[in-house]
Formats: C-alpha cells, sequence, structure tokens
C-alpha cells in the first residue's frame, strides 16, 4: 500500500495553492485548514509532520483548501470567528466580525464607564452579535434587543448568546428598518444604540475583495447609491429610541465620517469627533441625545 502524503507535504502543497490564487500568510492559513482537517493543534501538527497523514484527512484538506482557493472567506471555513477576545459562531448569512469594529466597542466602554449600569441597548443589523453580545458580556446587568432582516443571521446570533452566557439578556428580532413602524416593535426607549450598518456604494460592491464580494450577505454590505442610505434612517429614529443623554454609536467606511456625522447633526444629536481604528481610519462616529 502506497502511503498518502504528509502533513508537512498537506501544508506545502496547499500553501502553494494558496499562492497561486492571490492570497497571503498562505503558510499561516494553511496551518489553520490542516489544524481544522486534523482536529489537531498547531504543536501536534509540527510534531506529526513527518507523519503520513490519515486517507480522511486528506481529503478534507484537500475540500478545504479548494474553498479557499475559491476565496471563501477562512472564518466561513472554519465556522468561527475571534472578536474581542470571544469566539463566534458565522456562517454567510452573516458578516465576518472584524477588529475595525472593536473600536466601537472601546468608544461605548469609555463614553459608558460605570460597568454595573443596567444599561438599555439596541443593536440594528445585529448580524451574528458580535457588537450585543460582547456589549452584555461586559455590561453584565444590560439588557438588549438585536434586530435584524435576516432570520438565518438571527439564528447565528442566538446560537452565540446562548455560547456566550447572555441569551436571556438577548432579545432577538427579525425586522426591517426599511418598513414602515418598525421603531414601534422595539419597546424602546435605549441608553445606548449601536450599529454596523450596510456602508458600501452599491456600484462599488463588485470591486470588492472576493471574499467580501462574492461570499458576505449583500443585504449587509449594500448602503445604497452613495453608501449612506442605513444612516439617513437610524439617524431620523435615533431621537425617539434613544434616552436624553444617551448615545448612537455607528460604525462607517473610509472617507464617510464627516458625512455620518452631519447626518446625525441634522436631527438633533451631538456628535464627537470620530473615533479611529488601528489603521488611522476615522470609523466610530458616537452621537449625543
Amino acid at each position: 500500500m502506497v502511503a498518502g502524503p504528509t502533513y508537512d507535504a498537506l501544508l506545502r502543497d496547499t500553501a502553494v495553492a494558496l499562492t497561486a490564487a492571490g492570497i497571503d500568510n498562505v503558510r499561516f492559513e494553511a496551518r489553520l485548514l490542516l489544524g481544522h482537517a486534523a482536529g489537531l493543534s498547531i504543536e501536534q501538527l509540527v510534531a506529526r509532520g513527518r507523519d503520513p497523514a490519515p486517507a480522511d484527512v486528506t481529503a478534507a484538506m484537500r475540500e478545504l483548501t479548494g474553498r479557499r482557493v475559491r476565496r471563501e472567506p477562512m472564518a466561513y471555513i472554519l465556522g468561527e470567528r475571534e472578536f474581542w477576545g470571544l469566539l463566534f459562531k458565522v456562517s454567510p448569512a452573516v458578516l465576518v466580525p472584524r477588529p475595525d469594529s472593536e473600536t466601537l466597542i472601546e468608544a461605548a466602554l469609555d463614553l459608558l464607564p460605570e460597568r454595573e449600569r443596567p444599561l438599555r441597548i439596541l443593536d440594528l443589523g445585529v448580524g451574528s452579535g458580535c457588537l450585543l453580545l460582547t456589549l452584555l458580556r461586559e455590561y453584565p446587568k444590560a439588557t438588549g434587543v438585536g434586530v435584524d432582516a435576516s432570520p438565518e443571521a438571527l439564528a447565528i446570533a442566538g446560537e452565540n448568546a446562548g455560547m456566550l452566557g447572555v441569551a436571556s439578556r438577548a432579545r432577538l428580532m427579525v425586522d426591517d428598518w426599511r418598513q414602515a413602524g418598525w421603531t414601534d416593535r422595539l419597546g424602546g426607549p435605549f441608553d445606548l444604540l449601536v450599529s454596523n450598518p450596510p456602508y458600501i456604494e452599491t456600484s462599488t460592491i463588485a470591486a470588492l475583495m472576493p471574499e467580501v464580494a462574492n461570499h458576505e450577505p449583500r443585504l449587509a454590505l449594500d448602503g445604497g447609491p452613495d453608501g449612506l442610505e442605513a444612516y439617513r434612517i437610524i439617524a431620523a429614529a435615533a431621537p425617539t429610541l434613544i434616552t436624553a443623554g444617551g448615545w448612537a454609536l455607528v460604525e462607517g467606511g473610509e472617507g464617510q465620517a464627516i458625512d455620518i456625522s452631519g447626518i446625525f447633526a441634522s436631527v438633533g444629536m451631538s456628535p464627537l469627533a470620530p473615533r479611529k481604528d488601528l489603521a488611522g481610519v476615522e470609523r466610530v462616529v458616537a452621537s449625543q441625545h
């Protein structure tokens, strides 16, 4: 019987395939894929490098590599993504949580430093739940409402709420801010409104990197002709949704912060200077009611 490829050979083959597909950090990604296929840690992979891999591991690795070569996001392949030190389940029904969004969590903790406050939090476009559920972990007496137009996304958020131990404090509901009467169903007002809404201009979505353009949910990407449609809707509702002295924190794309601040100022909210992410992009606009 001819022995199958070794673990090291699978890593090399995968790295070559990923390089040909135009993917960066190929050794790192190859290790992630092989660890997932084999159910082994990085240390175990190193220790077994010269050992022949079982046939089922080889087959699984080739299937996973094919998915990544087609530029499926690594988070969807692995089924999970870390955010704020917590592990979130993800699927193609939700955006992949990104480090940029941790800027919004940092802003919330700075603006509302009393961790024991029984805050009421609203997350519009909750997706995986990474914003709302992280905040519920940080504020142990808070309760939250998460809204999304996608039932599939809410199912993922519900699983994450259970895994993170905050399901009893989170109400997840299917609703759509493009439909009349949506604010009446939320049960506000809230002390904190957070959102990472769709902010990509419709005409530019196709030009995004393939992982985003071809795999992430368009509903969560498409911000209309100028990328600002969702902000106008959220801002118009903010004065009735947020308590006096409460905050709206929204994430935006590069170059949008000035326009977003103007939109919230136009409805009587008081925006602060935009908060920058680690790359220096003005990422979060915080506005007080």
